[in-house]
């Protein structure tokens, strides 16, 4: 489980680099205008995985399945935002991201499912 954990700390850390790489503007998601996207959001974002990426080390399922739920919800509102543009979800930003993002889901469903409080056995007196 230690090795998942790993993992999904350095995919939290891949995903808030790509979100600082946009930030001060050396990659950009497609032909996307700042008026779609506040720069501000950018800066959330990465703030955010990074946190939540340190987060992953208080080993507190609780905190794992908050972030599973945040992090899927953000990866289903880019692709109903950005469905009928490619250019977007193909750009360099947009992989970088997602990939990571996706990846991050399903260990962090990996870490929820095997931290599973196991249910106790009635003992019978």
């Amino acid at each position: 489980m230690k090795r998942v954990m790993i993992a999904c700390i350095a995919l939290a850390m891949v995903a808030a680099l790509g979100y600082f790489l946009m930030g001060i503007g050396v990659i950009h998601p497609g032909d996307l205008i700042e008026e779609d996207a506040p720069p501000a959001i950018v800066w959330v974002m990465c703030g955010c995985y990074v946190i939540g990426g340190l987060l992953i080390l208080l080993k507190m399922r609780r905190l794992w399945i908050t972030g599973a739920t945040i992090n899927a919800f953000v990866v289903v509102v880019f692709i109903v935002m950005y469905l009928d543009q490619l250019d977007v979800m193909f750009s360099a930003p947009g992989l970088i991201t997602k990939i990571a993002q996706i990846l991050l889901e399903i260990g962090l469903i990996y870490l929820i499912v095997k931290s599973r409080p196991e249910k106790s056995a009635v003992s019978a007196k």
